[in-house]
């Protein structure tokens, strides 16, 4: 189902955060899913990966995760701020070490001069501190560009253990 170098990197994240004695959750919108999917594709995940949320509407971040429905009112689902809070409350919600949170823009439409396809801001979160963000754009089809998200969130994990 994924090719050999998120394979890898899937593994060396939970192998860094095994060795911490570390829990992780994922937040993803654009992706649906592909962060947890490629980490619980390894046996044995189970004692790293506590859950992840799917949170592709606004409803869903608001009520599973906790983002203030100001933040995406005032910046939308695809935004820095909205990145940072779904990583903080994946990572309260589920009281892990870290989160990792994905939203963007994948394509082929639902792009705008502001927001062109393949934006993607992606955020991390620490037990007890708030999240931060990064803003990405990726090249390619929707395939590509969640693939690159994917790529892009488990390179962030394998870093928050370092």
């Amino acid at each position: 189902m994924f090719d050999p170098e998120i394979l890898e990197l899937a593994e060396a994240v939970l192998e860094a955060y095994r060795r911490r004695g570390w829990k992780l959750a994922t937040a993803e919108s654009c992706t649906g899913g592909l962060v947890a999917a490629a980490l619980t594709a390894i046996a044995g995940s189970s004692d790293v990966v506590e859950r992840g949320y799917v949170t592709y509407s606004n409803a869903a971040k608001i009520e599973l995760l906790g983002v203030p429905e100001t933040t995406l009112l005032a910046h939308g689902a695809v935004s820095a701020e909205t990145a940072a809070a779904m990583a903080a409350g994946a990572a309260r919600r589920a009281g892990v070490d870290v989160a990792v949170s994905i939203t963007g823009v994948a394509g082929p439409g639902g792009g705008s001069d502001e927001k062109p396809v393949g934006l993607v801001y992606l955020g991390t979160a620490r037990r007890g501190q708030g999240g931060k963000s990064e803003r990405q754009m990726f090249r390619g089809d929707r395939t590509g560009i969640r693939r690159a998200a994917l790529v892009r969130a488990l390179e962030l994990l394998k870093a928050g253990a370092a």
